[in-house]
Order: C-alpha cells, then sequence, then structure tokens
C-alpha cells in the first residue's frame, strides 16, 4: 500500500490483482466495515459471496445510525461532519449509487445538493434566551495565539499524554476560538493534546469557518439514509452475505517468527458458542472499538439508564481479547475505554409536534425550517447554558418517513452532570420533556408555556453514550494499533481506534480511510491510497491562518519590541522585488 497525491491515480481503475483465494470476513457493520466490504468488490475483485459481514445488531450502520423506532420515535445518536477533502470517502462514494436521484451516484447527489444549497451558520451561538450569542471573532491575544501556534508545531511524539489543559492557559480555554472548537468537535480540556494538534493540522484550511461554519456539507437525510443505505443495497447488488445476531468475541492467531496469521473466529450465536475456522488465504477485518457501545436510550418519561461499567462492551471486550495475544502490536484498549466519566455525553433527538415551537427557531436561524433547505447550518451553541447545550437542525425533513410540518432536532450536552437552568437537574438524569423543557427555555420560550409545550408539542429521546468520546483519551503512539500490524499476513484492523497518521478520528474519512488502507495492503491493490489532504503544507492556507486566528489583524500590527519590528522592516525591504510582498499582502499578513 502506497499514498497518492493529486488526480492522476485518483480518478484511476487500478488493473484487476489476482483475487484473493479464500473468504473475507468482516467483524462489524459500521462505515469502516461497509467500505472494506465495498473496496473489496470493487478494486480487489472480491465476489461478494465470499464476503461476510458478521453484525452483532439487527441493523448495519453502526454509530452512523437514524432511526423511526416504534414507540419511541425519530433517533439518531449524532451527527457528522463533512468537506470537501474526504478523499476516500467520496472516492467510495463516486461508486455507490444514490437510492433517491436515478443515474447519479451518492457523490454527485451529495455534491449537488450542496452547491444549490451551501451550508453556513447565521447565528452560531446564542444566550439570554434566544438573543444572538454575540462577536463571531476568536479574542485571542498575541500570548494566547502563541500557545496555539506552539500546539501546531510541537512534534507529536513530545506530547504524550498531556492533556490540552497541560498545553493551553485559562485565557484560551475561556476564548470564543475554544467554545467554537469544543462544541463543534466535541473536546474537553481533559483529552489529548497530541489529538486536538492534528485536528488543527487537519483543518488548517477551515479556521476562518469555525465561526460560521460554512466549510461543512451535509447529506439530505440522516447519514443512516444518506449513506449506509446506499452503500448496503450496492453490497447486496453485488451479492456480499450479511449475518446478523453474530457476536464475535475472539479471534485466534498463530503468531510466530514476525509472522501473524488469523487462524479462527469466535463467536457467539443465540448464546450459544460457535467457531469459524480460517485457512491462510481467507481475510479477516475486525472494527476494534465503538465510540456507541454501551449506549442507552431513553423516553419522554425516562431517563436512559447505562448498565455498562468501565471497559465493558462487547466491541471493547473483543479487542482486548485480541490484545491480549500480542500487546506491542494489537493496541491497548484500556487506555481508552476505562473512564467513561471522561469519556460520555449526552445526546437528545427531539421531534417537535405543534407548529408554536418553529417561530422560536426561525428567530435564531433566520430561516424557514420547513423549507426543505439548510436551516440551522451547524450547532448553534447556547453559551450561558449549564449543560453546554447545543444543537442542530438539519434540512428538513431529516427522515424520509418524517410526518410533514414536523421538524427533527438534534440536542447534545457536554456538561452532563451538572443541573440545567430551567429543569435544575442534571441532563444524565433529565426524562425527555425535561431535556425538551430546558431547550424551549434557552429558545425563549415563555416560561407559563414550556411544560405545556414540551408535554404535547415535542417528543424527546435522551441517549447517553458512554464512550461517545473515547476517541480523545489521552494516548501514546502505539496505544492505538496500526491497520495492517507488523508482520499480518491475512488480518488488518479497522475504524476509529486504528493509528493512520495525520488523519483525524471521530470522522467519516478516518473510518472509510481505515478500510481503503487495509484492503489495499491485504490485497495488494495496485492504486494509490489518497493521502491526507496537504493543506498544512500550504503557505498560503498557513499565511490565512495566522491571519484569521488573530481575527483579521495583521501580523505587522502586532505589539513587539522596537529591535523586533525593525528586523521585520529590514526583511521586507530585502525581499522587495520578489514574490514575497505580494503574496504576504494578499493574505492580510502585512
Amino acid at each position: 500500500m502506497y499514498h497518492s497525491n493529486g488526480n492522476y491515480e485518483a480518478f484511476a481503475t487500478p488493473a484487476a490483482a489476482a483475487t484473493p483465494a479464500g473468504d473475507a470476513y468482516i467483524v462489524g457493520s459500521g462505515l469502516a466495515a461497509l467500505a472494506a466490504a465495498a473496496f473489496l468488490v470493487r478494486d480487489a475483485g472480491m465476489p461478494g459471496e465470499r464476503i461476510h459481514v458478521l453484525e452483532a445488531d439487527a441493523l448495519p450502520g453502526g454509530a452512523c445510525d437514524g432511526l423511526d423506532v416504534p414507540g419511541l420515535g425519530l433517533v439518531i445518536r449524532g451527527g457528522r461532519e463533512m468537506e470537501d477533502h474526504f478523499e476516500c470517502l467520496w472516492d467510495l462514494f463516486r461508486s455507490v449509487p444514490s437510492l433517491d436521484a436515478p443515474g447519479l451516484s451518492v457523490l454527485d447527489e451529495f455534491y449537488r445538493l450542496n452547491k444549490t444549497d451551501p451550508n453556513s451558520s447565521l447565528m452560531r451561538t446564542i444566550r439570554d434566551r434566544g438573543h444572538d450569542g454575540g462577536t463571531r471573532g476568536f479574542g485571542l491575544s498575541d500570548a494566547a495565539c502563541r500557545q496555539i501556534m506552539t500546539l501546531f508545531f510541537t512534534p507529536e511524539a513530545d506530547l504524550g499524554t498531556k492533556t490540552i489543559a497541560d498545553v493551553l492557559s485559562d485565557e484560551v480555554l475561556d476564548s470564543n476560538f475554544w467554545l467554537y472548537w469544543r462544541t463543534m468537535f466535541a473536546f474537553q480540556e481533559w483529552h489529548s493534546a497530541a489529538e486536538m494538534r492534528r485536528y488543527l493540522q487537519r483543518f488548517i484550511h477551515h479556521i476562518q469557518g469555525l465561526p460560521d461554519l460554512s466549510a461543512l456539507k451535509f447529506t439530505k437525510y440522516n447519514q443512516y439514509e444518506s449513506l449506509i443505505e446506499p452503500l448496503v443495497a450496492y453490497l447486496r447488488g453485488h451479492g456480499v452475505d450479511f449475518r446478523f445476531g453474530v457476536t464475535v468475541t475472539d479471534v485466534r492467531f498463530d503468531i510466530g517468527l514476525g509472522r501473524k496469521t488469523a487462524r479462527r473466529l469466535v463467536c457467539a450465536i443465540d448464546g450459544r458458542e460457535q467457531a469459524i475456522d480460517l485457512c491462510a488465504d481467507d481475510l479477516v477485518f475486525v472494527t476494534n472499538g465503538s465510540n456507541v457501545d454501551g449506549s442507552a436510550l431513553g423516553d419522554k418519561e425516562h431517563a436512559p439508564q447505562v448498565v455498562v461499567e468501565d471497559g465493558q462492551g462487547p466491541s471493547w471486550q473483543l479487542w482486548r481479547a485480541i490484545a491480549a495475544q500480542d500487546p506491542d502490536d494489537f493496541g491497548r484498549p484500556d487506555v481508552f475505554c476505562s473512564d467513561i466519566a471522561a469519556s460520555r455525553w449526552e445526546s437528545a433527538t427531539l421531534t417537535t409536534l405543534d407548529e408554536r415551537v418553529l417561530p422560536y427557531l426561525r428567530a435564531i436561524t433566520g430561516r424557514d425550517p420547513l423549507s426543505g433547505k439548510v436551516v440551522t447550518g451547524g450547532i448553534v451553541t447556547v453559551r450561558d447554558s449549564s449543560w453546554l447545550m447545543s444543537f442542530t437542525v438539519n434540512r428538513q425533513p431529516h427522515f424520509r418517513t418524517q410526518p410533514d410540518g414536523q421538524v427533527a432536532v438534534w440536542i447534545y450536552g457536554l456538561h452532563a452532570d451538572v443541573p440545567g437552568d430551567y429543569v435544575r437537574t442534571p441532563m444524565a438524569q433529565c426524562t425527555g420533556d425535561e431535556i425538551a423543557r430546558e431547550w424551549l427555555f434557552h429558545l425563549g420560550v415563555p416560561t407559563d408555556q414550556i411544560d405545556e409545550l414540551a408535554a404535547t408539542g415535542t417528543r424527546c429521546v435522551p441517549c447517553m453514550m458512554p464512550y461517545v468520546t473515547s476517541y480523545f483519551m489521552p494516548r501514546r503512539l502505539g496505544d492505538r494499533p496500526g491497520v495492517v500490524p507488523p508482520g499480518s499476513t491475512n488480518f488488518a484492523f479497522l475504524g476509529q481506534f486504528t493509528e493512520i497518521p495525520r488523519d483525524t478520528v471521530f470522522t467519516t474519512e478516518y473510518s472509510v480511510r481505515s478500510a481503503m488502507e487495509a484492503v489495499y495492503t491485504l490485497c495488494r491493490v495496485d492504486r494509490g491510497v489518497p493521502e491526507v489532504f496537504g493543506s498544512v503544507y500550504d503557505v498560503r492556507v498557513l499565511l490565512d491562518a495566522v491571519v484569521q486566528l488573530r481575527d483579521g489583524r495583521r501580523v505587522t500590527d502586532m505589539a513587539m519590541p522596537w529591535w523586533q519590528r525593525l528586523l521585520v522592516k529590514r526583511a521586507l525591504k530585502a525581499a522587495s522585488g520578489t514574490v514575497l510582498p505580494k503574496l504576504l499582502a494578499e493574505h492580510g499578513v502585512i
């Protein structure tokens, strides 16, 4: 496997490789697993009948869910923000036919939708019960900017298990920059500084879009219906074998002389242990870890009840069983799953049932939520919410089955253990109706109408996810295993808990990239995997970022000693007659 750059290989179809001789067993059916099956079919030439997807649940999709649950209502545990340069994601979906637009791929449909209805947020934050949250600037001093730049340039290996609070001061953590950053990406100050550094570098070309979210793109419906359903239909059309209700509990290996070969899958089916013996020509792909493992749903009258404890859940137990056979190369799952208190937060799916709620959304967004177009344009964060509540209203309907006139709202809170501002109860202990009341309060609904409108005008389904930001737990290089571990002959890891240099976890791109690298490596596909977008190496992007981080202020306006200012003047004079002064001026540096 190797990485490529540009469109020469990106648009090419690889020559037919020697089709793998055995079968492929894919553990899990989230986006990474489904992408692996698609690359096996499309690029490795494997017949679908020899690809077996083993899933413990009754439906595919993993964390990319979106369901209308009978007796409960609409449920979306989370949403995915996407951008132009998810190179592997779009490489996959250029080949997957749309279910809604005959003759177009999922990528074609997505591209046209976001061209005609581009995303932007007209009110990124609110406060004082529905009023504009104020300035969109970052509010960083030059000293605070230097802290962020220092983190940006620090080698990842030097950060080790340092937290964000270890490298950024209270000045940064009290700024608009951190408010925008943490609510968009779900970072907490106790999370990994190394992971934040990756995000800074990976999305440096979008730093100016943090306040208005104009860099983001969204699907027509929820991601289950817009991405997972067409991908599953594509795979079924090629004969891929889906087996639900199968929990893989272990993968047994022959390990020796620098080689690791998967020899047996141990499964639980209907409570009985069964084994799938493997030959050397069979391939095994395992999704290790899950951010939705152990998730619990509530309803209008009940709070979600999480029953798992630290480190529990089938995905973690599987990874632990595998890692025990080679801790050096198979990763260290306990680093990520052993502190639920630090990795959890809560979301809720609220459906409006009464049109009296809609004027408050119109006032905040400046848009008609029933227009079928962009509404909030990403999350709206309630600055003065004790829960640090954010919510988003995507294009409606957000579900194909959603009745006319109803609006699906996704809500989440980063501080689930703090009493609310209206209900006076921690979010983690709230029923769906109580979360609805808190949301209506911050929207500005008169207090004498809140309780009645929550009870009869909304349906709210809360969801507590104990491992949702386990990706961001402080870790060292090696805690996540490589996609294809050293010496592996027929085995690969998939998903968010693999190690992919330069790319960022908690994205759809990371899942698909892991799948592409796994298939291309084990099947020797003669085509490059598109490299992670290289904006971090583009001097124009870096110049823009420096200016944007300082809210548009020129670098030459920085406070500096007289001798530094003299050096700057002399350097600019020495560069006179070259392209450098023009470049700096074009990007607002001078």
